[in-house]
């Protein structure tokens, strides 16, 4: 029995003693348990691991262990699994339905149950959102072999009052992007200098996902696979304790809540959660850096004003979100002011703040559970203290946009119902918060600086045509969008079929057609036509696919037209005459073809890589159309013949004098370049078009300057950027940028200080800011009065036969502006056919 013991006792110590500088105070582990060193083959921090082998290690704790088990939630663009590890006592996993139940009971207003302390804390420690802050993907193996392995009466105490939820790495397909970098560029002995390859990844580097999205900004706006599975298994459990895990620039420290005060002038989220939750949460997390001789901050940045991050989201949901920001070693060893920061101490800050969260969650669970009952239960009453019912929206003649907005509402669980030819949302619902979050607009603000935008009203996102209701009037309740979309089966007809363009889904399907080699055109001005199906009036750019004019018969044309409406669920229509009752005829001068695009953009050092993955995923996941991607570096290698139109999205471009010649000329030919941002204004300095800026006035600069105090530099130049404000502009709905269009105002979103002056043209001019354009989010006095009031959102340059269309504001923002990606897909397919009059 005694050499038994002795056996045991040795295991235990040879697999501590490589794992002392983590968790020498967790000890013993169960020896049958493998270390993530006994399974890797390499101590954590000696080289950042690949997500298959996250996932490897904790499929095998799952394995091996009753404490454990593994649920995959998702895949990412890439094919990678996304996988969450749950772990707590062997009595709680057999009970764990149970568990959920009793545990869901509290996020439900209309149960009381008080069993506050008798049920596990539900945690969810959530790591690397961003790929190429690696630490905390290495400190969830090493939490889950200490919550798995530990024999540890510290340990045995947390299991056993909590459940928690390991998710190793929230974004699979840019971790494995820098793990690729980082350990290709590793050195032996390591490199510390930060000038090193290692230490500088390549465009468009791990931050991102797959379409080079910040998924940390993601929660909310709900448009990856990443974040859609995330937030349905998050609806399924309420976790009331979430951990964000982050790394900022190297010269820092450590960062934990609590945060900078949040700019909301009157937050949605209660105050017991940002001031008494996070400090209880803080006082917890500096004592434990403290005992290992870490130094820290908190307070100073990173506002929780957006609601859309991994650390602001759950405070939407009766949970505490906790953000964590640690220097980053970015790479295994780097030198800075401090000395020397190597990978193995950033993993290290990252376990101690995951035991932490673990240990602060189950010593105050009753505290935090009465917290999320009364939360639920306040967004019932909160409700009732404003005359607003409910908020009610349609649109008529773009049934795909509405479904997509829906399709997002639901997803954060959002009741919605069906009412005559509209939906209605109700306040008093457990989600109130969230219908705040999707509708509310906001002018004032307690701080003029944020870390991410001032604006986030979704609705406006999408272009939807809302308002507020007192008197509710409710339908049938909408719980799926599979059926919301209704269309008249398509006739077969010899003489042509219309598509209705104000569908979001109508590019789509033009290029679906073009694709297959069908000849479409668009009507440049609207028209009403007797179909199969009766009379319907048509909008600026409706197709029109002329069937005797192909070179495929009517059968393969039908065919064709029939799989492009149901693939898209866009209103097509069969006519048997070209003679229209009111407006132009089908063989119309106004009627022309549309030219297949042949699009490029340029990508790499300089480019926004966020802007041009927005792109990119549109025409990939939405348009089903390819774009070729070309590095600057091979700018001079490129054959633009090939090509009849350019995208260059925000970014810093220093081409050569004769690179600016080689545009200009191809422009020049009779093709479009579209410009966003940052670009526009480029294509503004380097005079490639006739347009100006407008720029701030200068009649005083001369005057003598007030002096202010240096310690608020900061602050005050910060205010003056555009942080990201919603506006609304006056549109030229018969401009072909704005085919599909029946509204001349629509609300766009700017994240840039880019001013465009109106054009001296007076037909190029597609878009301007509305005299009182301001819907939501902070924008200076100064701003709003000398720039925003002059200036143009859209405007339409010739060069030569050519044109540029010039974006101020980015239409794709994020993948989720539904109401202004219409303006760039027609750029791409109706770039040819716009003339700018002399």
């Amino acid at each position: 029995m005694f050499k038994k013991f002795l056996l045991v006792a040795l295991c235990f110590s040879g697999t501590l003693s490589a794992q002392d500088y983590f968790f020498k105070k967790f000890h013993p582990f169960n020896s049958e348990i493998p270390s993530p060193k006994e399974f890797l083959g390499y101590g954590i921090g000696e080289h950042h691991t690949r997500h298959d082998l996250i996932v490897s290690y904790l499929t095998k704790l799952a394995e091996v262990s009753d404490r454990a088990s593994i649920h995959e939630y998702g895949k990412t663009h890439e094919g990678r699994k996304l996988v969450i590890l749950t772990v707590t006592a062997p009595e709680n996993h057999e009970n764990l339905d149970n568990l959920k139940n009793q545990h869901l009971a509290f996020t439900d207003p209309s149960k009381s149950p008080t069993n506050y302390n008798e049920v596990p804390i539900f945690i969810n420690l959530g790591y690397n959102v961003h790929g190429n802050e690696p630490s905390s993907s290495e400190a969830a193996l090493l939490a889950a072999y200490t919550m798995v392995a530990s024999e540890n009466p510290e340990i045995l105490n947390y299991i056993k009052n909590s459940v928690i939820f390991i998710d190793p790495t929230i974004n699979p397909d840019g971790r494995d992007r820098h793990t690729q970098w980082a350990n290709m560029y590793q050195g032996t002995p390591l490199v510390a200098d930060p000038q090193d390859a290692e230490h500088n990844e390549y465009w468009p580097m791990g931050r991102t996902n797959h379409y080079w999205f910040d998924l940390n900004r993601d929660w909310l706006l709900g448009i990856n696979p990443e974040s859609r599975g995330k937030l349905t298994w998050y609806h399924e459990w309420y976790p009331n304790v979430v951990t964000d895990f982050h790394e900022m620039g190297s010269q820092s420290s450590y960062f934990f809540e609590p945060m900078k005060t949040n700019g909301s002038l009157n937050p949605i989220m209660p105050k017991e959660n940002y001031e008494d939750l996070n400090n209880l949460f803080g006082d917890y997390f500096s004592k434990a850096l403290d005992s290992i001789g870490s130094f820290y901050f908190s307070k100073e940045v990173f506002d929780g004003t957006y609601p859309g991050y991994g650390s602001s989201y759950p405070d939407l949901q009766g949970g505490l979100g906790l953000l964590f920001e640690q220097a980053s070693s970015r790479g295994h060893k780097q030198k800075t002011a401090f000395g020397e920061i190597t990978f193995p101490f950033t993993i290290r800050n990252q376990y101690t703040s995951s035991i932490t969260t673990v240990k602060a969650a189950v010593e105050n669970k009753a505290y935090l559970r009465e917290y999320q009952q009364s939360f639920f239960k306040s967004a019932l009453s909160n409700s009732t203290q404003s005359k607003v019912r409910g908020y009610s929206f349609k649109d008529d003649y773009d049934k795909n946009r509405v479904k997509a907005f829906i399709d997002k509402l639901l997803l954060h669980k959002i009741d919605i119902y069906e009412s005559g030819d509209s939906f209605v949302v109700p306040t008093k619902q457990p989600q109130y918060r969230m219908v705040q979050t999707m509708f509310e607009t906001y002018s004032k603000y307690q701080d003029s600086v944020y870390y991410d935008a001032s604006a986030w009203s979704v609705a406006n996102f999408y272009n939807m045509k809302y308002k507020p209701v007192t008197n509710l009037n409710l339908g049938i309740k909408v719980t799926a969008t599979d059926n919301l979309i209704k269309l008249t089966p398509l006739q077969k007809t010899d003489y042509a079929y219309i598509i209705d363009y104000d569908d979001y889904n109508a590019t789509a399907a033009l290029n679906y057609l073009q694709m297959n080699g069908v000849v479409v055109s668009s009507a440049f001005k609207p028209f009403t036509a007797k179909t199969t199906v009766g009379t319907v009036s048509f909008n600026y750019g409706a197709l029109v696919i002329p069937v005797s004019l192909q070179k495929k018969d009517s059968n393969q044309i039908y065919s064709l037209i029939k799989k492009a409406q149901e693939k898209f669920s866009v209103p097509a229509y069969a006519v048997s005459t070209g003679y229209s009752q009111k407006g132009i005829d089908l063989g119309s001068r106004y009627v022309s073809p549309i030219t297949q695009p042949k699009a490029i953009m340029l990508i790499g050092n300089g480019v926004r890589s966020y802007e041009a993955g927005e792109v990119w995923h549109l025409l990939d996941t939405r348009v089903h159309m390819p774009i070729t991607k070309v590095p600057i570096r091979n700018f001079n290698r490129i054959n633009f013949d090939k090509y009849n139109t350019l995208v260059m999205v925000s970014g810093r471009y220093n081409f050569t004098g004769k690179q600016q010649e080689k545009i200009k000329d191809w422009i020049s030919k009779g093709n479009t370049m579209i410009t966003i941002g940052s670009a526009s204004k480029w294509a503004v300095d380097k005079k490639l078009v006739k347009e100006k800026l407008i720029k701030p006035d200068e009649k005083d600069s001369t005057a003598m300057v007030a002096r202010k105090p240096y310690v608020d530099a900061s602050e005050n130049i910060g205010k003056k950027a555009v942080g990201g404000v919603i506006f609304k502009v006056d549109l030229d709905v018969t401009h072909p940028l704005a085919f599909g269009y029946r509204d001349n105002q629509i609300p766009v979103y700017k994240n840039n200080s880019v001013w465009l002056a109106p054009s001296k043209n007076e037909y190029a001019t597609v878009a301007k800011y509305s005299k009182n354009a301001h819907i939501d989010g902070f924008i200076t006095k100064k701003n709003k009065e000398e720039f925003l009031k002059l200036s143009a959102s859209l405007l339409v340059s010739k060069v030569g036969a050519g044109r540029v269309v010039l974006f101020a504001d980015n239409p794709n923002f994020r993948g989720s502006w539904y109401g202004t990606n219409r303006l760039f897909l027609n750029a791409l397919f109706l770039g040819d056919k716009i003339r700018v009059p002399e």
